[in-house]
């Protein structure tokens, strides 16, 4: 009999430690990002290698300090894409990253075939938002935009411990 006891109380245990669990990764740790109003949705100009503001509406976003890819974001733009592709820097190999449910404005699979069909387009957003972490903005031809945080090439590299590549910054002091 005492076996069977201890028994449900292994499973009682775990399935309280798995409601735990997914409740901290899929909300504990999030927090609603305050919009500026004004420079929330940032690309980096292709004349001059920095971010500029573009025209926004309707922006959402969320975030957590326990990871720097955690970072996602909705908006609505009415510049022209084709205008925001002739003055902005694309963003080679953008990966979308898949988003909490209960922040249902980003929809990371159908942003990720919209980029691989090419009806949408993506842009380097700010370039080491963090060592390593770069903030990539797709927009589509509708003009609904999304925003999230892609580990670049000198983050992979370093975070897997290799030294620094000769063409990334250097790695800041204490990292």
């Amino acid at each position: 009999m005492s076996g069977k006891i201890i028994a449900g109380f292994i499973v009682i245990i775990s399935l309280i430690a798995g409601a735990a669990i997914y409740y901290l990764q899929v909300y504990a740790f999030y927090e609603e990002v305050t919009p500026s109003g004004t420079d929330d949705v940032m690309l980096t100009a292709s004349a001059t290698g920095t971010p500029e503001p573009i025209a926004y509406e309707d922006f959402r976003a969320i975030n957590a300090d326990s990871s720097p890819i955690r970072y996602r974001a909705c908006f609505t733009t009415t510049q022209d894409l084709d205008g925001l592709r002739a003055s902005y820097e694309t963003y080679d190999n953008p990966e979308p990253l898949v988003a909490p449910r209960w922040f249902s404005c980003f929809d990371a699979s159908e942003v990720g075939a919209a980029l691989e069909a090419g009806t949408a387009h993506a842009f380097m957003g700010t370039a080491n938002i963090e060592y390593g972490i770069d903030r990539v903005v797709a927009i589509m031809p509708d003009g609904r935009g999304f925003v999230w945080h892609q580990i670049n090439h000198c983050g992979e590299v370093v975070f897997d411990g290799r030294p620094v590549p000769q063409d990334c910054p250097p790695k800041p002091e204490g990292n």
